[in-house]
């Protein structure tokens, strides 16, 4: 997959290769065993949803790993990954907007789920949002001699207050009856490169992470209850990625209690060439079904 030089896309895709290049191998084992700090298997297994951040991976690796190790430690034979799709074209931007502003997802090109072996669009491809999730799972499944579970990647996008409605859905639905499911989302972006008004703005100390962890947990509430368009539009006013994956995961696996487990944050002032602050949360989220 290519790049326009010079793109937001091609940043953060060079970005995340010296960050892993930065990491090693060695680092990324002693993020894998950080990770057991939390054992998430017994969620899983029992229908619950673990959410792993896509930020830096020197800052939030940890919790990807705590996904990668409940995996692997749930005994599935297979794992639903339900991913974010990013808008990296002004074309899906503006689909995006336009739902969320009340539009029809039906009428936009980009309605739909993507993923490796699907036919249709194929944005997904060049998404970075489980660009470290492989990079754990393919460190970690070599570490323990294993070949591990099916893996299955899917990309929502323009879910709109909608999921089952969503062109797909029904695949996911057959695929979930007999899978662990894990997903990803960065759930608060912050700062001058992500658009805040410089007056509101606060660092990524105990005030920035206090409002992140206070809006994280906001969407939390709004989408345990199933309230699927009040979390669309949280995640609007939150900046945080997950409006489509969230509302999916929702509804394949019913009412669920969400907590967050770990906070920490990524700082992306060079990414976004922008000045401080602007960064994004990682949050490591447990999704227990409400029984």
């Amino acid at each position: 997959m290519t790049f326009k030089p010079g793109s937001l896309q091609q940043k953060i895709h060079v970005q995340y290769a010296a960050e892993h290049v930065a990491l090693g191998e060695a680092g990324a084992i002693r993020q894998l065993e950080q990770a057991r700090l939390w054992d998430l298997a017994p969620l899983l297994r029992s229908g619950g949803v673990v959410v792993f951040p896509h930020a830096g991976v020197a800052d939030c690796g940890h919790q990807i790993a705590a996904a990668v190790h409940a995996s692997l430690d749930s005994g599935a034979d297979t794992v639903l990954v339900v991913s974010v799709l990013h808008a990296f074209t002004e074309e899906m931007e503006q689909a995006r907007q336009r739902v969320a502003a009340g539009g029809s997802p039906s009428a936009e090109q980009f309605w739909g789920i993507q993923g490796p072996g699907l036919d249709g669009r194929e944005e997904w491809r060049g998404d970075h949002a489980l660009y470290s999730w492989r990079f754990f799972w393919e460190l970690e499944t070599r570490r323990r001699g294993v070949k591990g579970p099916r893996v299955i990647e899917r990309y929502p996008y323009l879910a709109g207050g909608k999921p089952e409605q969503l062109p797909g859905i029904e695949e996911l639905q057959e695929i979930a009856k007999n899978a662990v499911i894990v997903t990803t989302a960065d759930p608060f972006h912050h700062g001058i490169g992500y658009g805040t008004p410089p007056e509101e703005t606060l660092p990524p100390d105990e005030s920035g992470l206090g409002l992140a962890r206070r809006r994280i947990q906001e969407g939390i509430d709004i989408l345990g209850k199933g309230d699927y368009w009040g979390y669309n539009q949280h995640c609007v006013s939150a900046k945080s990625d997950a409006r489509d994956a969230g509302q999916v995961v929702r509804y394949l696996r019913g009412p669920m209690h969400g907590e967050i487990l770990d906070l920490t944050y990524t700082d992306a002032t060079e990414l976004y060439n922008s000045p401080p602050p602007t960064w994004v949360a990682g949050a490591l989220i447990a999704w227990t079904p409400e029984r």
